[in-house]
């Protein structure tokens, strides 16, 4: 009987903590992911510039061209219309396209200028940096706009 109850319970602990999950073949779920590894990235490359981490000129040339390729990424995974799951968009996503797009292809810009300025030897942080920045402030302006948090 104790065997029972406790499989029973078990199971259902398992049933609702599934409940909480997105799925990772969402759109939701997708664009999290490609988020999640933008910020990654981004950070290690900021990490670099800052001190935080010992700088690499060559891991920093593949990261800001793994930044490039990953900003390109989320806006297909963003539906016509406004999922039913909780996101952290706001619904003006949906509502002001045009800008969002807007804001989109400036952060791809900027990460293709980070690419270009990556490129540059000998590697400078008063080459880079000023990139970076630029990459951190597209990303900034979407948020603001278009981010609940």
């Amino acid at each position: 009987m104790f065997v029972k109850r406790f499989s029973m319970a078990v199971l259902a602990c398992l049933m609702l903590s599934a409940c909480g999950g997105v799925d990772p073949n969402s759109p939701l779920g997708q664009r999290k992911a490609i988020f999640k590894q933008m910020l990654k990235t981004n950070e290690e490359l900021g990490g670099m510039l800052r001190g935080r981490i010992p700088f690499d000129g060559p891991r920093f040339a593949e990261g800001a061209v793994q930044l490039d390729q990953l900003s390109r990424e989320p806006w297909k995974h963003f539906p016509q219309v406004r999922e039913e799951d909780h996101t952290s968009a706001r619904d003006e996503v949906w509502q002001k396209q045009a800008r969002f797009q807007e804001l989109a292809r400036s952060l791809e810009a900027a990460t293709g200028e980070l690419v270009t300025a990556s490129k540059v030897q000998p590697y400078r942080a008063s080459n880079l940096g000023p990139a970076v920045q630029k990459v951190e402030d597209a990303c900034s302006a979407c948020h603001k706009e278009f981010r609940d948090y």
